[in-house]
């Protein structure tokens, strides 16, 4: 029987190589480094961007990536170069994606509802779920605990004559918008610090710790009164633009906003008009409509904004983590069962 062969298409170090290599006598993984760029910290997918190939490495990069039945990665991490290699490649069964949210790289591509039918696309969700809750609890924690006034009397040696009642998350309403596994982590986080977490997803199944969930036509209902909202929503069909005006007016005035799935969800416009104005007291984006985040946009200078470069998913155990997901995936695929983290190549989340 021919083995499976598995394409590696992004940097990766030998140990996890090896340990998806001798997961299972019925594959083979191929990985030519010398094709792939370096790795800048661990977990890094598409290592530095200085990295060039030459012609000659850029035909046998083509080469590689078109022999394979699975792709562990997508090529340069490019929507343009996945949709060429689906094209080029008609083995090509699967590709699993490193992002949680690989579903709007594979949008990008474009490709026909023939290629969507022909290959299985996976993404990492859950890897970075914990990461991101963290990122999610650390925002409205700051925002509740004043971090920056206590910033700038820190910047300017005041300690002030009078204190002041800081918020308490176990006193608050916190709406979850996006119930995947990154929003699902956040639910049980919040909840388990006492918080009354309302929960918004496209569908009505239910889901551990909610007081309440809302299907995503009420977000302005769920949003009423609500002291903090937290973005967990993929970049996929209808997503765009929910967290809407309307429901970040709806918020109790004073509100705390953190932000952890993808900025497009997000009204950009209307969240500075509102952290300008007070209607949100705080904002910890790890994520921004436009990335990276332009030199003009007013966020930089808010301070009652903190951003984080689209890096609170990170963590030195991701690649550990996504390539035991992808073993799992493996071992399913090769035995006719049912992979995790398909993409619904309708929605694409």
């Amino acid at each position: 029987m021919e083995k499976l062969r598995v394409v590696v298409a992004k940097p990766l170090a030998n140990e996890y190589v090896e340990r998806i290599a001798h997961s299972d006598p019925r594959i083979d993984v191929v990985i030519e480094p010398d094709l792939l760029p370096p790795m800048r910290w661990p977990s890094d997918h598409e290592g530095d961007p200085a990295f060039s190939r030459t012609p000659e490495q850029e035909e046998r990069f083509e080469a590689l990536v078109d022999s394979a039945d699975v792709l562990y990665g997508i090529p340069d991490t490019k929507a343009a170069s996945l949709a060429r290699t689906v094209r080029a490649n008609p083995r090509l069964a699967w590709v699993q994606t490193m992002a949680a949210g690989g579903g709007s790289q594979v949008r990008a591509a474009n490709l026909t509802d023939e290629e969507l039918k022909r290959v299985i696309f996976t993404t990492s969700a859950g890897v970075h779920a914990g990461t991101l809750a963290e990122w999610a609890l650390f925002g409205v924690l700051a925002g509740a605990k004043d971090l920056p006034l206590l910033l700038e009397n820190k910047g300017r040696h005041h300690w002030p004559t009078s204190r002041w009642a800081m918020r308490a998350v176990s006193d608050m309403t916190v709406v979850v918008v996006g119930l995947g596994a990154i929003g699902r982590e956040c639910v049980r986080r919040f909840a388990e610090l006492g918080a009354t977490v309302v929960g918004v997803n496209r569908s009505d199944k239910p889901v551990e710790h909610l007081s309440k969930l809302y299907l995503s036509g009420d977000i302005v209902e769920a949003c009423q009164g609500a002291d903090a909202i937290v973005n967990a929503l993929p970049g996929a069909v209808g997503t765009e633009g929910l967290i809407s005006r309307e429901a970040l007016q709806a918020l109790k005035p004073g509100a705390i906003l953190a932000s952890v799935g993808r900025g497009i969800c997000v009204d950009e416009p209307a969240m500075i008009e509102f952290l300008q104005s007070g209607q949100l007291s705080f904002a910890a984006l790890d994520v921004t409509a436009v990335e990276p985040l332009p030199t003009e946009s007013p966020l930089w200078d808010l301070p009652n904004v903190i951003i984080s470069p689209h890096t609170a998913a990170n963590s030195d155990k991701e690649d550990s983590r996504i390539a035991d997901l992808f073993i799992e995936n493996v071992k399913a695929f090769l035995d006719g069962g049912r992979l995790r983290n398909v993409v619904d190549t309708k929605l694409f989340y």
